[in-house]
């Protein structure tokens, strides 16, 4: 499972608390507060210039928005969107939700014939941990573009890159050339700040797509409340208990990741995120069933797509204890 297991930071908890008497409806488009700490943290952490903070929408977590995102565009049969080949489940429930046509595809070279409407990308990865280069990016971007498709990025894992490729968001101006159309990007507060239980996340980029999400999502009542509003503030305005649980991760991912290699796992990608991608070429289902005898519970990769069926992914989202018990089962 990626749930986090730390504590949720201080900081944030007295932000909720203080919001608490929230007797009146909130705001589907956010405070002011939250959409200018939201775009803050993107310009000042991750380099993304020519954000409006209007251009910011709270979510309810990512995970809503990643289901809902085909249907809220207005996509239905005869629509087609493109998935990566090893990806997150819930970008083809959506995409199934609305009546739409998956394609599994990690280049647009791959992707057939027939229009297509929405791109979705995933860097940092979840399952792999790989990252996609801003180049990569802005291919996707352009290619897009020239169709009239959106590109959506789900970028939940933005502030763990380990080594090699440093991660980009999708609205960098190097991907995007500080024009932000046909464009969004997903955050999550559920990894970075342990907010899982909040559910707070948001989408940000294009002012028009942003404004006609917005617009239905009002009317829905997907709407985050107004104490986690606060809270999320609060956790966007602070970078040091980022930094604390980038080291908590650091840590773990230190412990596990050679205990893999010595028990004969290749790790592959996982430059960036939360788990590891391992393989020894043989069905994941296998690997599966003899870590369990191990103790060890790991994700099969059939769960991300039939490209990942000889793989596992293995979370980092333990405690420091259960991480060091399963490092020294593996190579004990």
């Amino acid at each position: 499972m990626g749930t986090p297991v730390d504590p949720t930071p201080a900081v944030v908890r007295a932000a909720l608390a203080a919001g608490s008497d929230a007797p009146g409806y909130p705001f589907t488009a956010g405070t002011a507060r939250l959409r200018a700490a939201a775009a803050g943290w993107l310009r000042r952490v991750h380099g993304v210039t020519g954000l409006a903070d209007e251009a910011v929408l709270p979510t309810i977590g990512s995970k809503e928005l990643v289901a809902l995102l085909p249907l809220l565009l207005r996509l239905g049969p005869g629509d087609r969107v493109v998935v990566p080949a090893v990806c997150y489940p819930t970008y083809e429930v959506g995409v199934r939700i609305a009546g739409a046509e998956v394609v599994r595809s990690d280049s647009t070279v791959g992707v057939g014939p027939g229009p297509v409407r929405l791109i979705w990308v995933n860097s940092p990865a979840n399952p792999s941990g790989r990252v996609l280069p801003a180049g990569h990016l802005r291919k996707v971007v352009d290619w897009a573009r020239e169709r009239g498709a959106v590109v959506a990025s789900d970028e939940c894992y933005l502030d763990f890159g380990w080594e090699g490729e440093r991660p980009v968001s999708v609205l960098h101006p190097s991907v995007t050339g500080g024009d932000h159309t046909g464009v969004l990007a997903l955050h999550s507060l559920s990894k970075r700040s342990n907010l899982a239980g909040y559910r707070a996340g948001f989408v940000a980029g294009d002012p028009a797509l942003v404004a006609g999400l917005l617009e239905i999502r009002k009317q829905a009542g997907l709407i985050v409340p107004r104490p986690v509003q606060d809270a999320a503030t609060a956790a966007y305005d602070d970078d040091a208990h980022v930094a604390e649980q980038r080291a908590r991760y650091a840590a773990r991912r230190a412990l596990l990741r050679p205990a893999l290699e010595k028990a004969g796992y290749t790790v592959e990608h996982s430059g960036a995120g939360l788990y590891l991608w391992v393989t020894r070429g043989r069905d994941g289902w296998a690997e599966v069933a003899e870590l369990a005898r191990l103790g060890i519970l790991v994700a099969p990769g059939a769960f991300y797509g039939p490209a990942g069926g000889r793989h596992v992914r293995v979370a980092l989202t333990a405690t420091d204890e259960r991480v060091a018990a399963a490092a020294d089962r593996l190579t004990g």
